[in-house]
């Protein structure tokens, strides 16, 4: 009984301590990106990744470190090396989590990095896939911040560059900021992102 509870506890301890590591390594990913240190983010989030090949939001999370970055990125040929990231590391965390709204987003995100880099080249072709994206995401979780700002976002681009009114769209930010109210994530490492953005969309929309 005494080498039975021994056992049990030096087990207790080690799941413990793994905890423990993961929680380290997250905070200083997530520390490191806010440093912006985001090669060295990234090498972070990949080596949590794959200590924990069960667990979609080290990936997640080092493919979006890839895609903010890639906005507003003119070399092409990096630009390039930081998407085709990015995707091989979605493609991982879809692996883990299939049909997750948070990932479609991203997802939807890295087509929106395309088509912001060329228009012309891009918007045709990847245009179709972001509102699929998004639609199937609103289907699974509407309540969800991320899906109605992002969506509203993208639509709003859309009517920019078309020469339409974004007015009817501030509507749906607004509507984010609602459901951000209300928002709690799963864990502190679950996507929470996207407030301090809505409402910054939403003073331009007031302008």
């Amino acid at each position: 009984m005494k080498r039975l509870f021994t056992g049990l506890v030096l087990f207790i301890s080690l799941i413990a301590s793994a905890q423990g590591n993961y929680e380290k390594g997250m905070q200083k990913a997530f520390a490191l990106w806010g440093e912006g240190k985001t090669t060295d983010a990234v090498n972070l989030f990949e080596r949590i990744a794959t200590a924990e090949p069960d667990n979609w939001l080290p990936p997640y999370w080092a493919a979006q470190v890839n895609i903010v970055s890639s906005f507003g990125e003119k070399d092409k040929e990096k630009l390039t090396a930081q998407l085709n990231k990015a995707q091989d590391l979605l493609n991982d965390a879809i692996a883990i989590s299939k049909d997750n709204p948070e990932i479609m987003v991203m997802q939807a995100m890295l087509h929106t990095a395309w088509v912001a880099y060329d228009g012309a080249t891009y918007g045709m072709t990847l245009s179709g896939k972001v509102i699929e994206l998004y639609t199937k995401a609103a289907l699974i979780a509407p309540e969800n911040p991320r899906v109605v700002l992002s969506r509203a976002e993208w639509d709003m681009g859309g009517a920019k560059f078309f020469g339409q009114d974004t007015a009817p769209f501030c509507k749906d930010v607004e509507r984010s900021l609602a459901l951000f109210a209300n928002f709690k994530p799963e864990s502190q490492f679950h996507p929470k992102w996207g407030e301090d953005r809505a409402k910054q969309i939403l003073e331009d929309c007031k302008k």
